[in-house]
C-alpha cells in the first residue's frame, strides 16, 4: 500500500472492498475531545465515590464491598469535591488524547512506510512527516519547516484541518479552546517519529484559527 491514491476504475461491486470517506477523521476528532473530557470526568468521580466508600467502610469496621456491591456504592455516593481542577484535568485529557494519537501514528507509518528504505537522517524523516504523512492524514502538506539543526523543528500550517471549521467565539476564547485538539496530533507525530526510530517530544499552539505551529524536540540516542 503506498500513499498514491488508488486510480479508477474502482471496483464498486468487489464485495471485499472496502471504502472510507475523508471526513471520518474530521468527525473522530469533533467527538474525541469532549469524550475524553467526559471520560475523565467519570473516572475521577469513580475514583473518588470509591475512596469515599473505602474511607467509610474502614471507620465503620466493615470490610469494603467488592464486585457489584463497590460499584452500587460508586454509584450512589458521588461527592461534591471529586471534580478535577483545571491543571489535573488537562494533565489527564492531554495524556489520553496525546497517547492514542501516538498509538495511531506509529500504526500509520508501519503500514505506509514498509516499502521504504529507512532514513539515515532526522532531517529526512521530519521532511517525510511534513510532506507524506500529512498529506495521508490532514490532505496537505505543511507549509513551512524550520529547523536550527541541533534537534528542534517547527513545522507550520496555515490551514490546519482540524481547526479550519472551527469559529472565533467572542470573547477572544477560540484559541484558547481550540488547545485540546492539537493533542492528538501531536501523538500521531510523536508516535510516526518513533516507529521510525526517531524520540521526540512534540508541543502545538494556535495563535490565530485556523493556523498551527508544531515544535519537534529530537532526544538524542544515549
Amino acid at each position: 500500500m503506498s500513499f498514491d491514491q488508488p486510480m479508477p476504475p474502482f471496483n464498486a461491486s468487489d464485495p471485499n472492498a472496502t471504502f472510507l470517506s475523508t471526513s471520518c477523521l474530521d468527525f473522530l476528532l469533533i467527538e474525541l475531545v469532549p469524550m475524553t473530557y467526559r471520560v475523565a470526568h467519570e473516572l475521577d468521580a469513580a475514583a473518588a465515590s470509591s475512596s469515599l466508600a473505602s474511607s467509610e467502610a474502614n471507620e465503620s469496621g466493615v470490610a469494603p464491598a467488592s464486585g457489584g456491591a463497590a460499584a452500587d456504592a460508586s454509584s450512589n455516593a458521588a461527592p461534591a469535591g471529586s471534580k478535577l481542577d483545571d491543571d489535573e484535568e488537562r494533565d489527564a485529557v492531554f495524556f489520553r488524547l496525546e497517547g492514542l494519537g501516538y498509538r495511531v501514528g506509529l500504526g500509520l507509518v508501519e503500514r505506509f512506510s514498509r516499502d521504504r528504505p529507512r532514513f539515515n537522517e532526522t532531517l529526512d524523516a521530519i521532511k517525510f512527516i511534513c510532506k507524506d504523512l500529512w498529506m495521508l492524514v490532514f490532505k496537505k502538506q505543511v507549509d513551512n519547516l524550520k529547523t536550527n539543526h541541533r534537534g528542534v523543528y517547527v513545522l507550520t500550517d496555515n490551514a490546519f484541518r482540524p481547526l479550519s471549521r472551527m469559529s472565533a467565539g467572542a470573547g477572544g476564547q477560540a484559541v484558547l479552546r481550540a488547545q485540546p485538539f492539537l493533542w492528538f496530533p501531536c501523538g500521531v507525530v510523536r508516535g510516526a517519529l518513533a516507529a521510525m526510530g526517531i524520540a521526540a517530544t512534540v508541543q502545538a499552539e494556535s495563535n490565530e484559527l485556523p493556523g498551527a505551529v508544531f515544535q519537534i524536540k529530537t532526544t538524542p540516542l544515549k
